[in-house]
């Protein structure tokens, strides 16, 4: 098949994919709250019943990261997020407000377009698949071509699970032939209601110029700042812990460490003693020209591989016992390549004079690429961690807990979740941890409370104002202004 022939028969194949996601979504939006909520079990039972396979799968087919934490990825958009969500109120009346009189009803959006990645391909299947049905919406799933098998099968393994509970296998479909034009297709199709972009920063721009609504992610680059009061070897630990789950393919990891000038010498020791491996000013340059590519974006050759691969791609001889690599680094932006986001075991490591100082570098460092999405302190000191709190901007703050496995909610209180909203200033919708309420919309019935003449009586009159006297007020204002 021709090039023309392949971004043609993608094409087609979406415009039939919507179609029949829309007509079969309107049975799925008749459910009762306890019909949906008795697939969303069989959805999650369905992972968590093939995490292994599923994770094994794939890793085989992307190269990236490590099929174990894979595995328990696949258990936390399936059981974990089940567990999160399966209380939640989507259909019908889900809240009533006696003292103005509300009901508010949850209502379906209709079709939901998920856009996958090859950094966690079936984990993201199982999440948006349970998310989109909770809320009533049926989902048109667009593989990155990278991971296209195993997300492929993760849609035949819930399709069969829906079918089970006597629902329709249409409610959840998939490009087969994954094309950038079937994508652009998807996105701007008039039947769809919501996209979720999970992918690069082109994917999600081109999600947001659409012309449908859109929940896109913008890229982690994530600071993780070691406060003094902190237990260092614990918050080292915890770093290291995250940089390598799953080979640092989860956007919310760690980027980057930094310290203060005093504190430089006992948290390169404990790093060092906890594995990793701190590059020589040669190695440094050497690795660095590997990782960027000429335009600035990140060498796919590095995504979720480990430290020996690497290595041996970056023509560098590192120990077989590192477990992450470290490069000092100073500025921020071009031609600082360990200030980007590196999706593998690789950190930037910077030190500041103070508190105040790291700060500001820690913002530089996300306004320039990461802005909106997570930062990490390890820290007791609450002063220092309000400080911090009211000046960096993200949207996921989070205190002594590993970065990846913390921003998806495995190790806090977010919801759980592989869609993280940025909020404004990271160019998306939201700011939050996207959940099923993102993807319905509430229609809330109103008594009314008052008449017309109610409000006219209740409103100033001339003769209760009149005694007021502008002049002189501002004439009184503008003597006080010039005697200043």
């Amino acid at each position: 098949m021709s090039n023309l022939d392949k971004d043609l028969a993608s094409i087609q194949e979406v415009r039939n994919l919507v179609q029949l996601a829309k007509k079969s979504q309107v049975n799925l939006a008749k459910l009762s709250q306890s019909e949906i909520d008795r697939i969303c079990k069989a959805i999650s039972e369905a992972g968590a019943k093939n995490a292994v396979k599923l994770a094994k799968m794939a890793h085989e087919e992307t190269g990236f990261g490590i099929w174990e934490d894979k595995v328990l990825k696949n258990l936390l958009a399936s059981t974990t997020l089940y567990d999160s969500i399966k209380d939640m109120k989507t259909i019908g009346e889900i809240g009533r407000d006696e003292k103005i009189r509300m009901v508010e009803y949850g209502v379906p959006m209709g079709v939901i377009a998920g856009i996958i990645p090859s950094t966690n391909p079936t984990s993201t299947v199982i999440y948006k698949t349970m998310i989109s049905i909770k809320a009533g919406n049926a989902i048109v799933i667009s593989p990155h071509p990278g991971g296209k098998n195993a997300i492929i099968e993760t849609v035949k393994i819930l399709k069969e699970a829906i079918v089970s509970c006597g629902g329709d296998a249409d409610w959840v479909g998939v490009i087969t032939t994954p094309t950038l034009q079937a994508t652009d297709t998807l996105m701007k199709n008039p039947d769809v209601s919501m996209i979720l972009a999970t992918g690069g920063g082109a994917m999600v721009k081109a999600a947001y110029s659409s012309g449908n609504p859109a929940i896109g992610v913008g890229p982690g680059n994530s600071p993780a700042f070691i406060e003094k009061s902190a237990d260092l070897k614990l918050a080292v630990k915890r770093i290291l812990d995250s940089k390598t789950f799953d080979n640092g393919t989860i956007c919310a990891s760690e980027q980057s460490v930094i310290c203060e000038e005093d504190m430089e010498t006992a948290v390169i020791a404990e790093m060092k003693s906890q594995g990793a491996y701190f590059l020589n000013d040669n190695e440094s340059k050497q690795l660095g020209d590997f990782i960027l590519r000429a335009n600035g974006t990140m060498n796919p050759q590095i995504v979720g591989k480990s430290v020996q691969t690497i290595s041996k791609l970056a023509g560098l001889n590192i120990p077989t016992s590192a477990r992450v690599i470290v490069a000092k680094e100073t500025g921020v932006g071009k031609g600082h390549p360990y200030s980007n986001e590196k999706l593998a075991p690789i950190l930037g490591f910077y030190v500041e004079k103070d508190y105040k100082a790291v700060c500001d570098k820690c913002a530089e460092i996300l306004n320039y690429e990461g802005a909106g999405h997570t930062f990490n302190i390890h820290s007791n000191n609450d002063e220092i961690i309000k400080y911090f709190a009211m000046r960096i901007p993200v949207s996921r703050f989070l205190i002594n807990t590993p970065g990846a496995l913390g921003g998806v909610g495995a190790t806090t209180g977010l919801a759980p979740a592989f869609t993280l909203g940025c909020g404004a200033v990271g160019g998306s919708s939201t700011s939050e941890n996207i959940t099923p309420l993102h993807l319905m919309n509430i229609r809330r019935v109103m008594h009314g409370l008052s008449e017309l003449s109610d409000i006219r009586n209740s409103a100033p009159t001339q003769s209760n104002t009149s005694s007021v006297d502008i002049d002189s007020i501002v004439k009184k204002v503008i003597e006080k202004l010039q005697a200043n």
